[in-house]
């Protein structure tokens, strides 16, 4: 359950659930009994319903705090006096920057360690990935009769001018080409990004659902974009066109696999109540947890025996790249850096 907090009432709760970013002020005694601080940059909408169940199931109290950006920062600047038990993440992006900023503990709770697999966690237990979501092509139904498409193939000139994408400085957009680097090498990486700069439709901008709507108005024949988007269009009247224009294509899925990026979950480096941020963690890695989670947010479970739901199944098989993604954040300066040198934002001929 989530509640307010005043400076006055900082026994009570620290934070007010919403969608802007809040400067909450510190709790002045953190530890508080029976309950379990979260900092997230997770939108309050698809993590409450998770939250409230561990409330009713533990009766731990969660304060929870939502933050588009800063939280790192902020975690940095309150030092040993954080109040935050837990950080939850959108991609892993924040978490290796979150381990690399000193803000995460490590844990070796054998209810994680057991039930998240090797290559989807951080290999010093300093995060843990709670759902996957694949980096796939969405393409017009009309135009694209291919089944079978690579990330390699977006830099063949046939698909010149016929493909839409968001700033390559995206997370999610860094942390593909640090997946190519990482396949394929970085000069191969280089030639490739190179290619595929020149095949677009337009300058990278907007997010994935613009990309799509791209498609579907006849701009551009393929956008890239994450899965859990298409469950997004299909429930926004005005988006679900979009979504009936296209199909998702599953990358590599006849050789190394699609790139996956997840949501994850990092136990905070001066966390006042450990004990509750272990059980917060194992719960959010439990199979009913698991399950709820996928469906909330049309994502892959981590867990293994945990299905993803039929709306999700029924875009296709993933075959996930077996590639650790401690192995891609090891990449992702390397990525942003070939991203800026190729010019990638400036559009196609730059």
């Amino acid at each position: 359950m989530c509640l307010s907090l005043s400076a006055r009432a900082a026994r009570r709760v620290f934070a007010v659930l919403t969608a802007a970013a809040i400067s909450a002020p510190a709790l002045a005694n953190p530890a508080l009994a029976n309950d379990v601080n979260v900092y997230s940059y997770r939108e309050p909408d698809l993590i409450k319903p998770l939250l409230e169940d561990f409330t009713k199931s533990t009766g731990i109290k969660v304060n929870f705090i939502y933050a588009k950006d800063g939280l790192i920062e902020r975690m940095q600047a309150e030092g040993a006096n954080s109040p935050a038990d837990v950080l939850l993440t959108p991609e892993f992006g924040l978490l290796t920057r979150a381990k690399d900023a000193g803000v995460t503990a490590a844990s070796t709770a054998p209810e994680l360690t057991s039930a998240i697999p090797p290559t989807l966690r951080d290999p010093d237990g300093h995060w843990f990935a709670l759902t996957r979501r694949a980096r796939v092509f969405y393409v017009s139904k009309d135009r694209v009769k291919d089944t079978a498409l690579t990330y390699e193939d977006l830099a063949d000139p046939k698909w010149k001018g016929k493909i839409c994408t968001r700033s390559g400085q995206h997370t999610y957009s860094v942390a593909l080409v640090a997946s190519m680097i990482a396949n394929d090498g970085k000069e191969k990486a280089e030639t490739w990004l190179t290619g595929l700069r020149d095949n677009l439709a337009r300058k990278p901008a907007g997010g994935d659902r613009e990309s799509v709507r791209d498609v579907q108005a006849g701009l551009c024949d393929i956008a890239i974009g994450n899965t859990y988007y298409m469950a997004a269009m299909l429930k926004n009247p005005e988006q679900k066109p979009w979504a009936d224009a296209v199909r998702i294509v599953f990358p590599n899925a006849n050789d190394r696999g699609t790139h996956v990026n997840i949501s994850g979950m990092a136990l905070a480096a001066h966390a006042p109540n450990t004990e509750n941020a272990a059980k917060l963690m194992a719960y959010l890695a439990s199979p009913a947890a698991q399950k709820m989670y996928a469906e909330v947010n049309a994502e892959y479970p981590v867990v293994a025996g945990v299905e993803a739901t039929g709306l999700v199944k029924s875009w296709g098989e993933l075959k996930p790249d077996s590639l650790p993604l401690a192995e891609i954040a090891r990449l992702r300066k390397e990525a942003s850096e070939l991203v800026d040198k190729v010019q990638f934002d400036a559009g196609p001929g730059s």
